[in-house]
């Protein structure tokens, strides 16, 4: 099944991101490489593509899991979590219905 996964960033933790980036992506590309990934990005601060030093109020991921248990232990283990930039992580069932 598919859950989306919204986790929102502390405050001030631009610099932490950056550092952790590299080891999050690479989880990402570990489920796109097992098709399960179907969308994963940040959410600009701000109304631009590139916030620059405003940078990231969160982040989404639309993924397969076996369960709610694991996509909720794998959401646990990222790297953002780790450094302290993720203040809050929302993990749901996800329906997709758009685009077939």
């Amino acid at each position: 099944m598919l859950y989306a996964i919204i986790a929102e960033d502390r405050a001030g933790t631009l610099d932490q991101r950056l550092a952790a980036r590299p080891a999050h992506v690479e989880r990402l590309q570990a489920l796109q490489a097992e098709g399960r990934l179907i969308l994963a990005g940040p959410c600009p601060a701000i109304d631009s593509p590139d916030p620059g030093p405003a940078g990231f109020s969160g982040s989404i991921i639309i993924a397969e899991f076996a369960s709610l248990e694991a996509a909720r232990a794998w959401a646990d283990v990222d790297p953002y979590i780790a450094a302290g930039v993720y203040e809050k992580v929302v993990i749901k069932p996800f329906k997709k219905a758009l685009p077939a």
